[in-house]
This record gives structure tokens, C-alpha cells and sequence, in this order.
């Protein structure tokens, strides 16, 4: 019984390592989304809230400290009032640099339409918005995306700098 037990606990990190391995040659999806993302801070339905500041954060030239909790529209093309509305994004994001403007995003895109209807698509990383062009983890997903793996590419398409909306394109290249 014991030399059964023995032989059991070698084999078992051999079938763990094999199990992952078969799923995943069994039909791992990649996925290309290109949807805009739309941040309105300014007027009288914003969909992007600031809800913490530090104490430095009004005498930063970078915004270092905010804390802004977002429900953005998603959708098919740049134009808000007339593209398709494809979900939302639902989290945060911080203004983490102190030296140039660098936001720390936690955000979870919530498909509200189409063929990926109910799914969702979790992205974390550094966004500094500046630069033409930005890369961000996508960590996990729901439904469609379950055990979801790969990165956004954000660029921003338009940027109002007496409001601060900004409409941007996101670029998700997602294994799943």
C-alpha cells in the first residue's frame, strides 16, 4: 500500500503537468477586438469619477495620487453618439507617476452586445498617455474569454485637453 501511495506521489506532478497541456492543444482561440473607448470626465453625466486624492495630488503637475473609478462606453467606431455600442469598461485607474502622466489601470471590459455578449476581457497595466502607443496585460475573462491571456494596445484617437475626454482605440489580442 505504501509503495502504491510512493508511486502515486511521483506520478501526480507528471498528470497535473499533462492535464493543462492536452486542453489547451485541444483549441486555444486567439481573438482580435478593435473597439474605442470613450472617457468622459466633463459635463453633466460623466463616466469617469474621481473618488480619492492625495494630499500632494492638487500640486502635482502629473495628477500623482487620483483615483478615478470608471463605467465607460465601449464601442465599434470612434464617434460615441453614433457607433455601435459594444459594452463598457468598468474599473479604475490611478494616477501613478510622479514625474510624467502615467496611469495604473484596473479595468474589466463588459461585452454588452454581439457575438461576445456577456463576456468579459480583464486588463491591468501601466498606461503612460502620452506615448502613441501603449501596451497593457489582459489577465483574465469571463465567458467566451474564460482563462483569458494576452495584451491591449491603447492609442489615443482624440483628447481634449480644456475637458479632458478622450476617445481611445483599443487593440486586444486575446488567447483564450
Amino acid at each position: 500500500m505504501a509503495a502504491a501511495a510512493a508511486a502515486l506521489l511521483l506520478l501526480l506532478p507528471i498528470i497535473m503537468v499533462a492535464v493543462p497541456a492536452a486542453s489547451a492543444a485541444g483549441g486555444e482561440k486567439s481573438t482580435h477586438i478593435k473597439l474605442y473607448w470613450h472617457d468622459v470626465v466633463s459635463g453633466p453625466s460623466p463616466t469617469a469619477v474621481p473618488v480619492a486624492r492625495a494630499a500632494a495630488t492638487n500640486a502635482s503637475r502629473t495628477g500623482f495620487g487620483a483615483v478615478v473609478v470608471i463605467d465607460d462606453p465601449l464601442t465599434q467606431g470612434p464617434d460615441r453618439k453614433s457607433s455601435k455600442p459594444l459594452g463598457r469598461a468598468q474599473g479604475t485607474y490611478i494616477a501613478a507617476g510622479k514625474d510624467e502622466v502615467s496611469l495604473a489601470m484596473n479595468m474589466n471590459f463588459v461585452f454588452q452586445a454581439g457575438r461576445y455578449n456577456g463576456s468579459t476581457v480583464a486588463i491591468m497595466g501601466r498606461n503612460a498617455v502620452f506615448d502613441a502607443v501603449r501596451e497593457m496585460a489582459i489577465v483574465g475573462g469571463t465567458g467566451v474569454f474564460r482563462m483569458a491571456r494576452g495584451y491591449a494596445q491603447a492609442r489615443t484617437h482624440t483628447l481634449d485637453l480644456k475637458t479632458g475626454d478622450a476617445t481611445v482605440e483599443y487593440n486586444l489580442y486575446i488567447k483564450h
